[in-house]
Parts: structure tokens; C-alpha cells; sequence
């Protein structure tokens, strides 16, 4: 069965950073794509970053390219999103998601990710961001 537990959300000003963190269960890791969704006050869920089973980045959401980066501990069993340069529309409650579906390039380029490409969710993590 697949588990994950984020933490390591917050509240942090603007231009701070935050590191999320996502306990996987075993065998997760390696045989899922794992992504990082968000879903913001009065917002739709949106794909954030999606690493692969073999632990490349496929996909970043233009809006957080170059200050957000996704990451993997096989041997702990972890994914992380390390946060930089926050900004008051990153707030949102920030979800890690383990799906078998995601198709990751088109034409090579990356696509961004769909809820229903990942079926199985943590109970999500709270950012907030002030100015």
C-alpha cells in the first residue's frame, strides 16, 4: 500500500525558504513518479515538480523554475522540495502525490502534470507565505 506523509511546511516571509519533506513507503520510491502538487486559496490543484522513478526532474511549473527544486533519498525513503525565494502567491497547501500514469514528455517537452495522473496523495502541508 502506498503511504506518503508530508511536513515541514510553515509560515516564512517573503524571500525566505522552506524545505518540504515526503516519507514514501518502501517500494514507492523506485516504481512510482512522484510529484509536488499545490493547491492555493480559491485555486485549482496545480502540478509543482515531478521527479521520475530513476530520481531526474522532469517537470518544474514555470511560475517556480529556478527557485524550487525537487529531490529524492532512495535509501531513506524521502522526496523532498526545497524552497527559495518565496513569494506571497506561493502560499497554498502543498501536496506529494505517487501516480504510475504520468506520461512526462511530449515531443520532449515536459507536460504538466494532471491529478488524475497520480492516484495516490499525502494529506497535505501548509505554506504561507507574507509579504
Amino acid at each position: 500500500q502506498v503511504q506518503l506523509v508530508e511536513s515541514g511546511g510553515g509560515s516564512v516571509q517573503a524571500g525566505g525558504s522552506l524545505r518540504l519533506s515526503c516519507a514514501v513507503s518502501r517500494y514507492t520510491i523506485n516504481t512510482y513518479y512522484l510529484g509536488w502538487f499545490r493547491q492555493g486559496p480559491g485555486q485549482e490543484r496545480e502540478g509543482v515538480a515531478v521527479i521520475s522513478t530513476a530520481g531526474g526532474r522532469i517537470y518544474y511549473a514555470d511560475s517556480v523554475k529556478g527557485r524550487f527544486t525537487i529531490s529524492q533519498d532512495n535509501a531513506n525513503n524521502m522526496v523532498y522540495l526545497q524552497m527559495n525565494s518565496l513569494k506571497p502567491e506561493d502560499t497554498a497547501m502543498y501536496y506529494c502525490a505517487a501516480g504510475r500514469h504520468y506520461r512526462g514528455y511530449m515531443n520532449y517537452v515536459p507536460v504538466p502534470p494532471g491529478e488524475a495522473d497520480f492516484g495516490y496523495w499525502g494529506q497535505g502541508t501548509q505554506v504561507t507565505v507574507s509579504s
